[in-house]
C-alpha cells in the first residue's frame, strides 16, 4: 500500500511541477512544498498534513470578501496645465512631443485636440444645419489636386467649407494620362466625375515646388525612387522648359516648369474621355491655379476647350486668366 501512495505522489508532484512559476502577479503557494523530501519519507503524514492545509486554507477564505484582491493598472495621469509649461506625466506608451522655444516639452496631440475643440465650437456648433445635411450626402462644386507639400493646404488658401471641394493631393500635384494606366489620381477623378458629377476641376500648383525640384534635376542614369518614378509623369513639361529657357539659371526654370506642369496636367485631362465628353457639352470646367507663397498670391486661369488638345501633339490655350493679390 505504500508503494502506491508513493507512486501517486510522485505523480502529483511532476504533474503540478509547471504550476510552480509564477502566473501574473499571483503564486502557486499550495503548492511550493510538493517538492519536500516528507513525500518520500511518509507520504502518509505528508498527505494528512496537507489535508489539513487545505482546510485552515477554505476557512481562511471563507471569512475573507467573496471579490479576490486584484492589482489594478494605476491610471494614466492627467495633462498638468500651468502658466509656464504643459507636461505629461507616467504616460503609458509611446509619446509624440516637441519642444517651443523655452524649452519645454508640449504634447503635439495635445494642441490638435485643443484645436478639434475649438473647430467643434466655433465652426461645427454654430453651421450645426450645414453639418446636418452633410449627414445624407456630399455634392461639392470643385474637384481639387493639390500638392501634398505642407506648406500648400487648398482649404485655408481658397477657404473651402466641407462639403464644397473633393480633394486629392499628390507629389507636385500631377495628373498622369490615361495611358498611364490606374492610379489614386484618376480613380479619384472618376469618382468625382462620374459618381460626384462635379462642375469643376482645378489643379493648383505653388512656388518652391520640390516634386518639381526633383524633376528638372533628374538625370538619365539609371537612378530610381518612388518619387522620381512618380514626377516622371511631369517629363513633358520638363522638356519644354528646358528648350524655352536654358539660358535661365536653374531656380527659374524651375519656376516656369511649375506652371508648364499645370497646363500639361490639364491637357491630360482630355485624355480621359468621361471628362472630354462633358467638358466639350459644357458640363465641366477644368482649370489652373498657381500659388505663390513667397509674396502669397494666386493666379487662376481656365482651359480653352475649342483651341485644345489633349492627344499627341497637345496644344493648349488658357482664357479668363486672374491674378489674386
Amino acid at each position: 500500500m505504500a508503494w502506491l501512495i508513493r507512486s501517486k505522489a510522485r505523480l502529483l508532484v511532476s504533474a503540478t511541477r509547471p504550476l510552480r512559476a509564477p502566473v501574473d502577479s499571483f503564486h502557486c503557494s499550495h503548492f511550493s512544498d510538493l517538492t519536500d523530501h516528507s513525500v518520500c519519507s511518509s507520504p502518509r503524514k505528508w498527505l494528512r498534513s496537507k489535508a489539513m492545509r487545505l482546510n485552515d486554507v477554505d476557512d481562511t477564505q471563507s471569512r475573507s470578501s467573496s471579490s479576490p484582491q486584484i492589482n489594478r493598472r494605476p491610471p494614466v495621469s492627467q495633462l498638468e496645465v500651468s502658466s509656464n509649461s504643459l507636461a505629461l506625466h507616467e504616460f503609458a506608451g509611446s509619446e509624440v512631443q516637441n519642444v517651443n522655444n523655452s524649452g519645454v516639452r508640449v504634447d503635439l496631440f495635445d494642441e490638435l485636440k485643443q484645436r478639434f475643440l475649438s473647430f467643434k465650437r466655433h465652426k461645427y456648433l454654430e453651421e450645426l444645419e450645414h453639418f446636418q445635411t452633410l449627414k445624407e450626402a456630399q455634392s461639392p462644386k470643385f474637384m481639387v489636386i493639390a500638392c501634398a507639400d505642407s506648406r500648400v493646404c487648398p482649404s485655408t488658401i481658397l477657404g473651402f467649407r466641407p462639403g464644397e471641394a473633393f480633394m486629392i493631393r499628390n507629389v507636385a500635384n500631377l495628373v498622369p494620362p490615361f495611358e498611364n494606366g490606374p492610379s489614386e489620381t484618376n480613380a479619384a477623378l472618376e469618382f468625382a466625375v462620374k459618381t460626384l458629377e462635379v462642375e469643376n476641376i482645378l489643379i493648383i500648383g505653388h512656388s518652391c515646388c520640390g516634386g518639381i525640384q526633383t524633376l528638372m534635376s533628374m538625370r538619365d542614369d539609371g537612378d530610381s525612387s518612388f518619387i522620381k518614378s512618380w514626377v516622371t509623369t511631369g517629363k513633358v513639361a520638363k522638356s519644354r522648359t528646358e528648350a524655352a529657357a536654358n539660358h535661365l539659371s536653374f531656380d527659374q526654370q524651375c519656376r516656369l516648369c511649375e506652371k508648364e506642369s499645370i497646363n500639361r496636367s490639364l491637357l491630360n485631362l482630355l485624355t480621359y474621355s468621361w471628362i472630354e465628353d462633358k467638358v466639350r457639352e459644357g458640363l465641366l470646367f477644368v482649370h489652373g491655379g498657381y500659388y505663390d507663397f513667397l509674396n502669397c498670391s494666386f493666379e487662376k486661369w481656365t482651359l480653352d476647350f475649342k483651341g485644345s488638345s489633349g492627344e499627341e501633339g497637345a496644344r493648349l490655350l488658357v482664357k479668363d486668366q486672374e491674378l489674386w493679390c
